[in-house]
């Protein structure tokens, strides 16, 4: 149970400090969307080789993963990137993790996956507190990059469905990345004139492929097997309101009494989901 938690959370503060990192580079000029995504998943695939050569049973030599899973990551950072060049960091939250659970809840549903009255309970109270949270600073986003924000959850959110099944965390894991770099190096063919990496837009996007990529999914889809399809998606709800504690710190945002309601609708949401399967499970 405890390393359940513990890999729950590492993980969703790893998606967290994904939008950080994102947000510092294209924000601030140091990369563009297609250069930062290529760097991403770049060096998320060479730290994951190098770690399955160090522990996996493969020596660095991965097998595992699948084309349709590694399409999704791809789709997934591809959309990420370009979308947040044209929508704010709270309307952006909002489409992507309202796309997530839709497409989670929708599929677990459609597969025959009955969640309790209190589960629906304890997701309408978290989602509540991510609309409170934003909804405020909600502007009328470009059509095109609401889509692309939009598409970047739902594939995030195939992508997660895909890793509940998943045998070897690490293996599955470097394989989808390794799989995907074809696929971003196609992708960025068009905009390799536009390309622009300063150094630290290097090192951001390199931080955010090894590290908080390609180290965070892997233990996410560890943590995976532990959870329903429902508290899943539930619980990364989370993740807006660690990115937005990680804003006040690193970005100079505001702590606003908003900002702390929001995270206990949306933290107490997961609680009462979570708390609500564990008592089913008991019984």
């Amino acid at each position: 149970m405890t390393k359940t938690i513990l890999y729950t959370a590492f993980a969703l503060t790893a998606f967290a400090f994904n939008s950080i990192l994102c947000r510092l580079a294209l924000r601030g000029g140091e990369a563009d969307a297609a250069g930062f995504t290529v760097v991403r998943l770049v060096s998320g695939a060479v730290m994951l080789i190098v770690i399955s050569y160090l522990f996996s049973k493969g020596k660095g030599n991965p097998k595992r993963g699948s084309w349709p899973s590694a399409f999704f990551l791809f789709a997934y950072a591809i959309c990420f990137s370009f979308a947040y060049l044209g929508v704010t960091a709270g309307t952006g939250a909002l489409i992507l993790f309202g796309s997530v659970q839709m497409t989670m809840l929708a599929v677990a549903i459609f597969k025959g996956e009955r969640p309790p009255a209190l589960e629906w309970l304890g997701l309408a109270v978290a989602v509540g507190g991510l609309v409170y949270l934003v909804f405020p600073g909600l502007a009328s986003p470009p059509l095109n990059s609401s889509l692309l924000m939009a598409a970047a959850g739902a594939s995030w959110g195939f992508y997660t469905l895909r890793g509940r099944s998943s045998g070897d965390a690490l293996a599955d894991t470097t394989g989808n990345f390794v799989r995907s770099v074809p696929m971003i190096a196609i992708a960025a063919i068009p905009y390799l004139s536009k390309i622009q990496l300063s150094n630290r837009g290097v090192v951001l996007a390199v931080l955010s492929g090894a590290v908080t990529s390609g180290v965070g999914y892997t233990i996410w889809y560890a943590a995976l097997k532990f959870h329903t399809s429902t508290r899943a998606a539930v619980l990364q709800l989370a993740v807006p309101v660690i990115a937005a504690a990680a804003g006040v710190l690193w970005l100079d945002e505001a702590a606003t009494a908003r900002l702390v309601i929001a995270a206990a609708m949306i933290l107490g949401g997961i609680s009462i989901a979570i708390f609500c399967r564990s008592v089913e499970a008991r019984t």
